[in-house]
């Protein structure tokens, strides 16, 4: 199929409100007419679903990248999920993995997929500007390790998403691309702060993608937008060509990891951006093993829904019950277990998160400190309220932190795999986002079931098991024991296949 897409050397940095709307109806000009229904059956497709019907020559990646541009074209106004979208590099991509396929050459795992990446991660020729003017001219040098990775395993890179500044906010909102919006319900929030990354996914605008996570902000998204998404053990993805980047205590609690509709396209990601990097000090060789769903079985399963910190809502309180069913009917055996390291996780975590993250900061804004976001500045006036951060009450976090964590490595002996809520909310209204009690969606009250095990290194993968009365996802965590991703990969799909995949209706 023969679709123009885009006059040469397009390249397009999202601005926000009525400009972003002008440049998307100028991107749709440019398009002959798609079917509509053929484009959305293309992007309703998950990622190994795609990479399949390339590969059998069933899809062309031409075609693919056309599907997912209409679908651009009609959504993303609605939604402002992206921060960038190189049209033309886009097509002469898909152009060449065409061509590899005509040519029988031998084909890769991505081969002509539609994929996104956070605006926090290198991709070369890019802004990086996570969601912050004060960076808007940072352009990227080179691909990011994992960049590189899906680039050689065929994967094309659509663009890259919005973030709220500087990353410190589980809602997506900034001064460059403006406010993203949950594609279930457009006047609630996609989370953050990969929401754009999540909005994109959920919409139809992308096959799959790349978020981080330092408290959640892989899995919160994933949890509002209704996809799912895994936090890595720190080290199993490099991330190197990450802003800000992951040293000292932020190695251990911040990770890069994928976001997709499937849990077969995280697994799939995973395989391909995993593995040994010098970039990262906190990288690892271990190697990822599989599990199949009867090795899977043999795993005792501990279960809670209330943290004893912050009560949730009743329809997440029923997907625990809902997925601790799935599973017991399925073979597992559960029992209802809380960790008891979880209080002083959420502490301990706040200590580097909040304190230790405020302080660089504040070093990154000197001199520039009313040109930041309201979002940001929010985020600093509560840090200003906290207790200094000494020397001395860092050296004690890291020391306590590897405590708890011997203490939960051995709660795992019995208990592998732990479900838990996301947060103790669905998606909330974007007015009530924010830091500190004045806030109807207190950050550090509602985000505390993820905020644990950033401090812990847990893996843990969110996957969607049901809905609220007002139609937003709701999903669960599945959570465990470090560099054991096999495993709660395996519980997840089990979840998934009893519940199936819902899309929002734009």
């Amino acid at each position: 199929m023969r679709i123009p897409l885009v006059k040469p050397d397009t390249c397009i940095t999202k601005p926000s409100g009525a400009k972003s709307k002008r440049a998307l109806r100028a991107i749709g000009t440019t398009i002959d007419t798609m079917n509509h229904s053929l484009a959305t059956s293309i992007t309703s497709l998950s990622s190994s679903e795609t990479a399949l019907l390339i590969r059998k020559k069933e899809l062309s990646p031409v075609e693919v990248v056309h599907a997912y541009v209409e679908r651009i074209s009609r959504v993303e106004p609605m939604l402002h999920a992206f921060a960038s979208l190189p049209l033309d590099q886009v097509l002469a991509e898909a152009r060449r993995a065409e061509t590899a396929i005509m040519l029988n050459d031998e084909v890769a795992p991505l081969l002509g997929v539609p994929i996104t990446v956070k605006s926090c991660i290198d991709v070369a020729g890019l802004p990086c500007a996570a969601g912050s003017r004060l960076r808007r001219g940072c352009i990227a040098r080179e691909d990011a390790t994992i960049v590189a990775r899906l680039r050689r395993a065929g994967a094309i890179i659509l663009g890259t998403t919005s973030t709220p500044e500087m990353l410190m906010a589980y809602h997506t909102e900034n001064d460059i691309s403006g406010r993203t919006n949950n594609p279930w319900k457009l006047d609630r929030s996609a989370g953050g702060s990969s929401g754009g990354e999540a909005a994109a996914i959920a919409a139809g605008m992308s096959a799959g993608g790349i978020g981080s996570d330092g408290g959640g902000s892989i899995r919160v998204p994933a949890h509002f937008c209704g996809i799912c998404g895994l936090k890595p053990t720190p080290g199993v993805i490099p991330a190197t060509g990450h802003y800000p980047p992951g040293y000292g205590p932020f190695a251990f609690t911040g990770v890069l990891g994928p976001m997709a509709r499937t849990v077969a396209d995280l697994r799939l990601l995973l395989n391909i951006m995993s593995g040994y990097d010098r970039g990262d000090p906190a990288s690892s060789s271990a190697p990822l093993e599989s599990m199949s769903v009867d090795e899977a079985k043999a795993l005792q399963v501990g279960y809670y829904d209330d943290d004893g910190y912050s009560p949730v809502t009743p329809e997440v309180r029923a997907a625990i019950q809902i997925s601790a069913t799935i599973l017991a009917d399925a073979g597992f055996v559960l029992q209802p277990f809380r960790p008891g390291e979880l209080d002083k996780a959420r502490e301990l975590w706040a200590n580097i998160f909040v304190d230790a993250g405020a302080s660089l900061v504040r070093a990154a804004i000197k001199g520039r400190e009313q040109e930041v976001s309201d979002g940001l500045k929010d985020f600093l006036n509560f840090a200003a309220g906290r207790p200094p951060l000494t020397a001395d009450l860092l050296l004690n976090t890291l020391i306590e932190r590897d405590q708890l964590r011997i203490g939960m490595s051995a709660a795992m002996e019995q208990f592998p795999i732990l479900l838990a809520p996301v947060c103790s909310v669905a998606a909330f209204k974007h007015e009530d986002a924010g830091w500190g009690e004045s806030h109807a969606a207190d950050y550090q009250r509602t985000m505390s079931y993820c905020q644990h095990y950033n401090l812990l290194g847990n893996p843990a993968v969110v996957v969607p098991v049901a809905q609220s009365p007002e139609g937003l996802p709701i999903g669960v965590q599945v959570i465990g024991r470090p560099y054991r991703e096999n495993e709660i990969l395996a519980v997840a799909e089990i979840l998934q296949s009893a519940c199936g995949r819902k899309e929002p209706h734009l």
